[in-house]
């Protein structure tokens, strides 16, 4: 399954949706992408599971790029 994760890139930060990143992760669970990603130094605000037509959307995007 593929999540999509909105962050901001310090752990510091306040949430502010002009500065929001997105990635990609293949992962089995919410629970497993915000394992994966503890090590990092993100402020995760939301996990979203994308659907098949939603993914294929995100695809077109030339920024897309899944991280396992």
């Amino acid at each position: 399954m593929i999540y999509k994760v909105y962050y901001q890139e310090s752990k510091q930060e306040v949430p502010v949706r002009e500065c929001t990143m997105t990635l990609y992760v293949e992962a089995d669970s919410e629970r497993d992408v915000r394992l994966k990603l503890k090590d990092k130094p993100y402020n995760i605000e939301f996990v979203q599971l994308l659907d098949d037509s939603h993914l294929d959307y995100e695809k077109q995007s030339e920024n897309f790029q899944v991280e396992s």
